[in-house]
């Protein structure tokens, strides 16, 4: 996805293939794959070698491909869940997420929270962009919200803070909620947004209403939808499985740089 480097697209492909060989690409949500242990083995592998490779060779605020309107992908599939089952979530969509409020604390001097409307209110940034799964497929959406790195500067995160987390109303059969978490290098980057609208209308409850984060150079596993709380933190070890997601606990790459 970034700028079409040979790198982001041979890694593209090698988890395309893996995902491929697994006869899994008929699968409807990225959540399949991680039932291949041999998939997860791999991904585990290569994380480390991925991200110091992607961090020497590409500046921090490199950009990724972004594309026009014309480029739009007449589908864009929703993946993962596409209507939390949590009660508190369906009282707030069923009112139109009126009383919904996004809480930004943890390691930092102010904590804050902010209705859909205030978010609304913010500077915003529009992009359209690709959208990569680890399942082989991509989509191209264009994306409206806030970025992440001014409500960041608002909160003021203490200078002991690494990383970023996105605690989602989504839970699994189980009752887990999802929750993802990125570094202070991606939290920051100019297209990591908490968006509210999709393709010129209010982000469809499917792709992760009211907010989802999109950051652009991650695969599509690292995009939380339905996000409710954002927790500033020195480390992850004691939140969920301490692998720093959802996904990432069961054995996916906490980094997935494209």
């Amino acid at each position: 996805m970034r700028n079409h480097s040979g790198q982001g697209i041979g890694r593209r492909r090698l988890l395309v293939g893996m995902a491929q060989a697994a006869g899994l690409l008929f699968l409807t949500g990225c959540d399949n794959l991680s039932r291949s242990e041999w998939f997860t083995r791999l991904l585990g592998k290569t994380e480390i070698v991925t991200q110091r490779a992607q961090r020497l060779i590409s500046p921090k605020k490199a950009m990724a491909k972004e594309f026009i309107e014309a480029d739009l992908s007449p589908v864009f599939p929703p993946n993962g869940n596409r209507d939390p089952e949590n009660p508190d979530y369906q009282r707030m969509a069923n009112n139109g997420f009126a009383d919904w409020k996004l809480e930004v604390g943890g390691v930092v001097q102010q904590p804050m929270t902010f209705s859909l409307v205030e978010l609304r209110d913010l500077p915003s940034r529009t992009q359209i962009t690709r959208h990569d799964c680890v399942e082989g497929w991509s989509a191209i959406g264009k994306w409206k919200g806030a970025p992440l790195g001014q409500i960041l500067e608002r909160v003021q995160p203490l200078p002991s803070a690494r990383y970023v987390v996105f605690h989602c109303a989504d839970p699994d059969e189980d009752g887990t909620l999802y929750y993802e978490s990125l570094d202070f290098d991606d939290a920051f980057h100019p297209q990591t947004i908490l968006a509210y609208e999709m393709n010129d209308q209010a982000l469809p409850t499917a792709h992760g209403a009211p907010i989802r984060l999109r950051v652009e150079r991650q695969l599509g596993y690292k995009h939380a939808k339905y996000v409710m709380r954002i927790e500033v933190v020195e480390s992850f070890t004691s939140i969920g499985g301490g692998k720093g997601g959802y996904w990432e606990d069961q054995g996916y790459e906490w980094y997935a740089g494209i």
